[in-house]
């Protein structure tokens, strides 16, 4: 999988700007199907080089973005088979008001990883960089490298059309 997103044209983060649905890769990272049973929509890219980089959508209904320094990203990987569950889903529901951003939680830049300069997503209060490489004009694979971690988790971003995706609690 690795050796497949390496072989994908390097993107630009002002090509990003925008809102992007998201769906994950299977790849058999502990996070494949978590992040969509909990609601996950994707991510935003503003002007600012700014990104809210955790949507979640629940039923039809504004778009909500999650502060993920609440979650510490090595305890959401080792509870991830927990992550894949109706019962996490229904708490995770329940929680988004206490989780929900009040901004933006991570920066977009250019960025070398392995020999090649691409879109990077660099978290605010988390040790995760998400690398971006293109497909399309529409459609983006990127790659979740956490610090000290090897193991890669992979998942697609399609631009979605302007249209009425309100945010709900954040300014956008």
């Amino acid at each position: 999988m690795k050796d497949w997103f390496q072989s994908l044209e390097a993107v630009h983060p002002v090509e990003m700007l925008g809102l992007w649905k998201g769906v994950g890769i299977p790849s058999g990272h502990p996070l494949d199907g978590v992040l969509e049973n909990l609601g996950w929509f994707g991510k935003r890219f503003h002007a600012d080089m700014r990104v809210d980089a955790l949507l979640f959508q629940w039923r039809p209904g504004p778009l909500v973005a999650i502060d993920p320094r609440y979650v510490p990203i090595r305890l959401v990987i080792k509870a991830a088979p927990l992550g894949r569950t109706g019962l996490a889903r229904n708490m995770f529901s329940h929680l988004q008001k206490a989780f929900r951003a009040k901004g933006t939680t991570a920066s977009i830049m250019l960025q070398t990883f392995e020999q090649v300069a691409s879109a990077a997503m660099v978290y605010d209060k988390q040790p995760i960089v998400d690398h971006f490489r293109r497909v399309s004009d529409d459609e983006l694979v990127g790659m979740m490298c956490v610090h000290d971690d090897p193991r890669r988790y992979f998942f697609k971003l399609r631009r979605v059309s302007s249209g009425n995706h309100a945010l709900e609690g954040v300014q956008t």
